[in-house]
């Protein structure tokens, strides 16, 4: 995984850069909107870098991810026909966006805060989330609790295992990056088993092959 290795590198300078704070904050706002590559190996870089300052990256991260997602809610209320659409297909999140404006209809900020917190795509639930007009204030508040929740766990595992984590990453990216994927999958699992209880919402959500306007 020659790229990958490239990449780990090359997240490494900006983590080393003299504006590393506005890289991460720049990765985090688009991140959330529609770039693929998620930031928290940056923040946890930084972090590593700076354990003193790991609140604060947190913090950034944290602010930059919710304006990012604002951004995302934007382009699914008003942009969805000539913007959204196209960016959930390169994405590659064609087949999930029915599924996910299913279960926020069903389920609102719950699924915003649960589906934040994991490896689920966030740019997937913000724009989905502006597709069907979900209330803006428990948005911005969901997406407030999930972005924190999941970035403070980075800043805070960096702070007290920072050396050792560093040296995991060294020695086993590659089998790092798998176990990603496989929490990714997991995430959209979790996505549509949350409410297991509810099974005529569950088999409704999962069969979703169309979304209604909002």
């Amino acid at each position: 995984m020659k790229w990958l290795r490239a990449l780990y590198e090359w997240t490494m300078d900006k983590a080393a850069h003299p504006a590393a704070v506005w890289w991460l904050a720049f990765f985090c706002f688009i991140e959330a909107s529609f770039f693929p590559i998620p930031p928290h190996p940056l923040l946890g870089l930084m972090c590593l870098a700076e354990p003193k300052k790991a609140i604060r990256f947190a913090l950034v991260a944290t602010l930059a991810s919710v304006a990012g997602a604002l951004l995302g809610y934007a382009i699914g209320w008003g942009l969805y026909d000539s913007v959204g659409a196209w960016l959930i297909g390169v994405l590659g999140l064609t087949e999930s966006f029915p599924v996910a404006a299913c279960y926020l209809r069903e389920y609102d900020w719950q699924a915003i805060v649960i589906a934040g917190a994991t490896p689920v795509p966030f740019k997937l639930l913000t724009i989905t989330a502006g597709f069907v007009g979900m209330n803006l204030v428990t948005f911005v508040l969901s997406s407030l609790a999930a972005r924190a929740l999941i970035f403070m766990t980075v800043g805070v595992l960096f702070r007290v295992f920072g050396a050792p984590i560093k040296r995991v990453i060294d020695k086993y990216l590659g089998t790092m990056t798998t176990l990603f994927v496989v929490l990714v999958v997991g995430g959209f699992i979790a996505l549509t088993q949350f409410s297991s209880s509810d099974e005529d919402v569950a088999d409704k959500c999962e069969a979703a092959t169309e979304v209604r306007v909002a």
